[in-house]
């Protein structure tokens, strides 16, 4: 089969052997698959996938069912799914456990419900699995604009809460229109200080950061007493310095931390059930919806790094196999 691979700083279109579903999995003929920061980093050396994971990159897809294995329920040949990856999307086949995998949602096509698995995904496991956001909360999001983002805007607007994002000001319009109530330009404004004033001192409930270190002692003093910061990514850096865990005991914070790629299969079928029933009918209502930037078609996919690394995307983008 064709597939995506990195070539020193490049990425090339080549051929590798054709995966086959073993027990438990099923193997899906991809039409597309979404970019995620991942990608770039792995592509790095910095993000290694996990032991007996496909080395190619590619963290979620849609497509068809083509060949079903032993013990597999629920699922048949030609179903149109979406899928969560711990790698190998960008191929024209990818092989992955059937507890990962999602019917698409009425009302979505393959090229948008390729957006959906890794980032809708991530935000629930941040705001519901980690997090517990209250019913009526207040949460923080940074990169508000990021595919997680927007995933996470709507998620939480379900659950009737307030909405804080951070991003630049040219991406405020659009994190309004999915639901945030405020937006704040983190290049010209201390967000700290904007929630404060924002809740007459009280803080925000939870906050879900994907930058880290440089965010630190700030998402502490945003935070309400006993709220939680749930780290998902470490952006602008991993290292502290100079900070004081005596406020993080003074507000008695929890501090949470997840990746999900090397999660268990056993963890993202539970994921992908929780995920499913939580939202039900959201995704046929348009009550949710996958945010895309752009698509393009996967021989462009330098192009579509390049704008991720670039930071100008508001949403997911989509790379499209020409079958």
């Amino acid at each position: 089969m064709r597939a995506l691979i990195v070539d020193g700083d490049r990425l090339t279109l080549g051929e590798v052997p054709t995966p086959t579903a073993g027990p438990g999995e099923v193997r899906i003929r991809v039409a597309a698959t979404a970019l995620n920061r991942a990608d770039l980093l792995q592509r790095k050396g910095h993000y290694p996938p996990p032991p007996g994971a496909s080395p190619l990159l590619g963290l979620e897809v849609s497509g068809s069912i083509d060949q079903v294995g032993a013990h597999v329920t629920g699922w048949k040949e030609g179903d149109p799914v979406c899928a969560l990856l711990a790698g190998g999307g960008y191929a024209e086949h990818v092989v992955v456990d059937a507890g990962s995998v999602m019917a698409i949602p009425a009302g979505l096509t393959l090229e948008t419900a390729a957006a959906v698995p890794e980032a809708f995904l991530t935000a629930f496991q941040a705001i519901h699995a980690l997090g517990a956001l209250p019913v009526g909360g207040r949460l923080l999001i940074h990169a508000g604009a990021s595919g997680v983002g927007t995933a996470a805007i709507q998620l939480a607007r379900l659950h009737d809460a307030t909405v804080w994002v951070t991003a630049s000001a040219s991406k405020h319009a659009a994190c309004r229109a999915l639901g945030a109530h405020h937006a704040i330009d983190y290049r010209m404004e201390p967000f700290a200080e904007r929630i404060r004033a924002d809740t007459d001192g009280a803080g925000v409930d939870m906050i879900v950061d994907v930058v880290g270190a440089p965010y630190l002692a700030a998402n502490v003093d945003a935070l309400a007493m006993d709220g939680r910061l749930v780290l998902l990514g470490t952006m602008g850096g991993h290292r502290v310095a100079d900070f004081s865990l005596l406020r993080v005991l003074a507000k008695r914070v929890s501090l949470l931390a997840s990746t999900l790629r090397n999660r268990s299969v056993a963890y993202k079928a539970h994921l992908v059930t929780a995920f499913r029933a939580h939202i039900g009918t959201a995704f046929d209502m348009g009550r949710l919806r996958p945010v895309i930037d752009r698509v393009y078609p996967w021989t462009e996919a330098e192009d579509a790094h390049a704008r991720m690394a670039a930071n100008k995307n508001v949403g997911k983008l989509v790379l499209l196999l020409d079958r």
